[in-house]
C-alpha cells in the first residue's frame, strides 16, 4: 500500500490521471494485501480488463487475488529471484521477470523490497524518477531523513536492475490539465462534501470500510468549529445525531451494512420527528459480517425499505470518487431543507479508492433548514399545508416548545392516536419529499443511443469504460445512472429511457436488487436485461461490452 500510494502521487505530480484500488483479507491486522493502480493520460474511474504489470513483493497467499488481478499474454510478472509466483498467474501466458529484490534491499541500510520494486516499476513505465524524492519526503519524512535516503537508494537500484527492460510499458506524455490535480479517496471526498454542506457534528463507531471517512473528518471538523465523537456503538451514534440536529446542528454518521441495520429504528425516529440526519453507508460484502474489506452493492434494499412503517426518506448514491463530494453535500442540503433522514450509499470500491481528479467545482446550495426563530402564538411544529416543510423551533425559543418523539402526533406535536392525525402526518412526510424539485442532479445521463445501460453507484465506472470501447466499434450506448434513488422520479426516468430499444441493468448484487427496484417503480413494456454480479469481484468493462458486441463479432 505504501509503494502504491507513492507511485500514484508521483503520477499525479507528473501530470497523469489515475486510480488506486486496494484489496486485502479480512484480518484485523496484517495478512495479504494488493494495491492495484491504473495510470493514464486521460481521466479514468475503472481498471481495464487486464493488468500490464504484476509485482510480487511477497507471494504468500497471492493466489487469493488471482480473480481480482486478470493478466494476459502481454502482461509482465515481476518477482524476487528467490520466490515463485503462483502458477495461476503464469498460466495466463504472462512473462516472468525475476529480479534480486531481497538482495538489493539487504545491501542498502534500511532497505526494503517494496522500494526496490517501486524503482523497477518507475523504469518500466518511464516515470520521472526525479519526482520520487519529494514524494518520499512528504510521505516518509516523519520517519527521518534516513528513511528517505534509503528509499531513494532502493528505487535507483530497482531501476538499474531493469535497465534492459526500461520503457517496456512507457506512458505517453501527459496532456495539459485545466487546473490542480487532487489525490483523494471517496471517503475523504464524502467527508469534504459533508463539511461543505454544513455538517458540524459527527458521531460514529468505527467500521470497515467507513473508518477512513471518520479519521479524515475528525481533524477537519476542528478547523471549522465542529466536533466528532466516537460513540460506544452504532445505536448511540445515530441517537446522538438526532439530539444534535434537534438542537440545530447539521449532523452525520458513517457506517457500513451491519451498522446501518442497527440504526434503522432510530432513523425512523428522525423521519417521524422530522429531524434532519445523514447516514453514509460505505457498503461491503454481506450478509452479517460478510466480507468487510471488499465491495458489494447489497445494502440497496435495506436503505430503501428497511425502516418499519411508512417512513419516507431520502436515499442517494454517489457515482464516482469525485461525486462522493457532491452527492454527500447534496444529501446534507436535502436532509436539512426537507427535514428528514438521508442515507448515502457509497461502497468500499468508491470509499477506499484513491483517484487523481481535477479539482471539483465548489457548489453552494442556497436554502437550508427552515427555523422558527421568534415567538409565535399557537406554534405548531408539524403544521399542515404549503410544501409540507414546517418551521422547526430550536430548544429554548420562547413560546415554541413542542414534543418531538417517535409517537404519532397532532400538528402541535402532542402525541395522538387519531386516525385522521396519522393519515395527515403520513401525507405530510411523504408529500414534502415527492413534491420537491430535485432538478437535473437526480441522475447522470450520457449519450443518446437507443441502447441504454442503466446502472448506479460504483458500477458506473466500468460501464463508462465499456461505453468508450463500444463507441470505437461503432456502437452508441446511452448511460443512465440515478444519483437519487428515493423518492423515485418516474417522469424523469421515462424521459431518460425514451426511445430505448434495449436496457441493460448493471449492478454488483447477487439478488439483482437494483433490477427489482426498477421493475417495481419504473416498469417497462419491453422489460430489462440484467447483468448482476455479487462482490467481491468488480464488474469488468469487457463484461458489458460483450452484452452488446459478443466476442469475435464486428
Amino acid at each position: 500500500m505504501t509503494a502504491g500510494g507513492i507511485l500514484l502521487e508521483v503520477a499525479a505530480q507528473a501530470g497523469y490521471h489515475g486510480i488506486m484500488t486496494r484489496s486485502s483479507g479480512p484480518q484485523i491486522r496484517g495478512g495479504e494485501a494488493a494495491a492495484m493502480l491504473r495510470i493514464s493520460t486521460f481521466p479514468v474511474e475503472s481498471h481495464a480488463d487486464v493488468f500490464d504489470i504484476l509485482v510480487g513483493v511477497d507471494w504468500l497467499n497471492a493466489e487469493r487475488f488471482r480473480a481480482e488481478i486478470p493478466l494476459g499474454p502481454d502482461s509482465l510478472v515481476v518477482g524476487d529471484l528467490d520466490g515463485r509466483p503462483p502458477a495461476e498467474y503464469l498460466a495466463t501466458g504472462a512473462r516472468l521477470l525475476a529480479l534480486p529484490l531481497s538482495r538489493l534491499a539487504r545491501e542498502r541500510e534500511g532497505g526494503r523490497e517494496n522500494m526496490v520494486a517501486l524503482g523497477a516499476i518507475s523504469a518500466l513505465a518511464a516515470l520521472p524518477r526525479g519526482l520520487f524524492e519529494g514524494v518520499l519526503n512528504a510521505l516518509l519524512g516523519r520517519k527521518g531523513s534516513e528513511a528517505v535516503v534509503s528509499g531513494m537508494a532502493c528505487i535507483e537500484a530497482g531501476a538499474q536492475c531493469v535497465a534492459g527492460e526500461s520503457g517496456t510499458f512507457a506512458l505517453a506524455p501527459p496532456a495539459p490539465t485545466r487546473g490542480a490535480i487532487w489525490n483523494i479517496s471517496g471517503n475523504e471526498a464524502a467527508g469534504l462534501g459533508a463539511i461543505r454542506g454544513g455538517v458540524r457534528f459527527v458521531a460514529a463507531y468505527p467500521i470497515t470500510p467507513a473508518t477512513e471517512l471518520l479519521e479524515w473528518m475528525a481533524p477537519a471538523l476542528e478547523q471549522v468549529g465542529g466536533v466528532l465523537v466516537q460513540a460506544e456503538d452504532e445505536l448511540a451514534s445515530v441517537n446522538q445525531l438526532i439530539g444534535a440536529s434537534f438542537g440545530g446542528t447539521p449532523s452525520l454518521t458513517a457506517t457500513s451494512g451491519p451498522g446501518l441495520a442497527l440504526m434503522t429504528e432510530s432513523i425512523g425516529l428522525a423521519v417521524a420527528s422530522e429531524t434532519p440526519v445523514v447516514v453514509v453507508d460505505v457498503m461491503r460484502g454481506g450478509p452479517s459480517t460478510g466480507i468487510p474489506t471488499k465491495s458489494e452493492q447489497g445494502d440497496l434494499n435495506i436503505a430503501l425499505y428497511g425502516l418499519h412503517g411508512d417512513a419516507p426518506h431520502l436515499v442517494l448514491a454517489p457515482l464516482s470518487v469525485a461525486d462522493c463530494l457532491f452527492t454527500t453535500q447534496w444529501a446534507v442540503h436535502l436532509a436539512e431543507k426537507l427535514q428528514t433522514a438521508a442515507i448515502v450509499l457509497s461502497d468500499q470500491s468508491l470509499g477506499q479508492t484513491r483517484a487523481l481528479i481535477e479539482r471539483p467545482a465548489e457548489v453552494a446550495f442556497v436554502s437550508g433548514r427552515s427555523i422558527q426563530r421568534t415567538p409565535v402564538a399557537g406554534y405548531q411544529r408539524y403544521a399542515l399545508g404549503g410544501d409540507g416543510v414546517s418551521p422547526m423551533a430550536l430548544p429554548g425559543t420562547p413560546g415554541c416548545q413542542y414534543t418531538a418523539d417517535g409517537l404519532e402526533h397532532a400538528p402541535s406535536g402532542t402525541p395522538s392516536s387519531r386516525a385522521e392525525d396519522h393519515r395527515r402526518q403520513l401525507d405530510k412526510r411523504r408529500d414534502k419529499l415527492t413534491g420537491h424539485d430535485y432538478g437535473d442532479h437526480w441522475a447522470l445521463i450520457e449519450g443518446d443511443g437507443d441502447v441504454v445501460v442503466l446502472t448506479w453507484g460504483s458500477s458506473l465506472a466500468p460501464v463508462r469504460e465499456a461505453r468508450r470501447s463500444l463507441a470505437g466499434r461503432g456502437i452508441d450506448v446511452r448511460i443512465v445512472a440515478p444519483r437519487l434513488l428515493m423518492p423515485v422520479q418516474p417522469a424523469r426516468m421515462r424521459e431518460a429511457l425514451s426511445g430505448a430499444s434495449r436496457v441493460l441493468v448493471v449492478e454488483q448484487s447477487h439478488g439483482a436488487q437494483f433490477l427489482h427496484y426498477l421493475q417495481a417503480f419504473y416498469p417497462r413494456e419491453r422489460g430489462y436485461e440484467s447483468l448482476a454480479q455479487p462482490g467481491p469481484l468488480p464488474i469488468r468493462p469487457e463484461q458489458v461490452v460483450e452484452r452488446f458486441n459478443p466476442r469475435g463479432s464486428r
